[in-house]
């Protein structure tokens, strides 16, 4: 099995590919050096095999490369984050204006 992570546009996301096909993604929004994560999500059928973990840390490696912060209001991130605090360092909080922004 081959994988890699693409980041997309419109929407504003991260996709995994499985032999090359799509088989998740994790989307986000960008406001005032904040990447916003809102919804991670892995297709039935590529369940169990590790892809929404290997997903999120290529999409928090990109976010730290582009000197953003990592704001997780989707709660696979927020559970992947506690599990790999070398990221602390760039993570924060959602505030009401960034769930106010995504309609949380």
């Amino acid at each position: 099995m081959s994988t890699s992570v693409t980041r997309q546009h419109e929407p504003d996301r991260f996709e995994i590919s499985s032999d090359e096909k799509v088989a998740g993604f994790t989307q986000f929004l960008d406001r005032d050096g904040r990447r916003i994560f809102v919804h991670t999500e892995i297709g039935e059928e590529f369940g169990g095999q590790g892809l929404a973990g290997t997903l999120v840390e290529e999409a928090v490696a990109a976010t730290r490369a582009e000197g953003l912060t990592v704001v997780p209001v989707c709660s696979y991130v927020k559970k992947w984050l506690t599990k790999h605090s070398e990221h602390e360092d760039i993570t924060a909080s959602p505030t009401p204006d960034d769930l106010a922004a995504v309609g949380a």
